[in-house]
């Protein structure tokens, strides 16, 4: 399995159930990564989404512990035992984990790539993504150039950034 995430120069990830920034080369990345395959998710992250839908072209596995949650176009689990019992069905290749912090948290061990847009800025947060760089189990394979945002298209102008690949050891 792999994962995909966006993080500031902290490790944080989001501020009041958002993300920290909207880099439309972030999400085209995002959208190049997952699109046609396996997205595993949480129910907060979900409602991030435009309309709190499914992502479209994706299949999309929903983390809920309700038996009760059924939201169009998912397929919803209710434990990580469960999860894994889903994503058997599944190339592992295809499969990514696209959050929230305690989706990322609970299945990390579960990922052997993790594809990091790293800000290099620090913003507000309150939700952190473990960090990879002092983890002993995780090494920076490939660091793209400087990438800068655009002040006509994105939340953020000037904004330095870089998309990281990471392997488990």
């Amino acid at each position: 399995m792999k994962l995909v995430v966006a993080v500031d120069k902290e490790w944080g990830i989001g501020y009041k159930g958002d993300l920290l920034a909207r880099v439309s080369a972030d999400l085209k990345n995002f959208k190049d990564l997952t699109s046609g395959k396996i997205v595993i998710l949480g129910s907060n992250t979900l409602a991030t989404f435009p309309g709190g839908k499914a992502l479209k072209n994706r299949t999309n596995i929903v983390l809920h512990p309700s038996e009760e949650y059924h939201p169009e176009d998912t397929t919803v689990v209710h434990s990580i035992e469960h999860l894994l019992e889903e994503v058997k069905k599944y190339n592992t290749d295809d499969v990514f984990v696209i959050g929230g912090a305690s989706v990322y948290k609970q299945m990390l061990p579960y990922c052997d790539t993790a594809y990091v847009t790293k800000f290099d800025k620090s913003f507000e947060k309150d939700v952190y993504f473990p960090n990879l760089d002092e983890d002993k189990n995780w090494k920076m394979v490939s660091k793209s150039e400087t990438q800068i945002s655009e002040p006509e298209k994105d939340t953020e102008a000037d904004l330095a950034f870089y998309f990281i690949e990471y392997k488990r050891k």
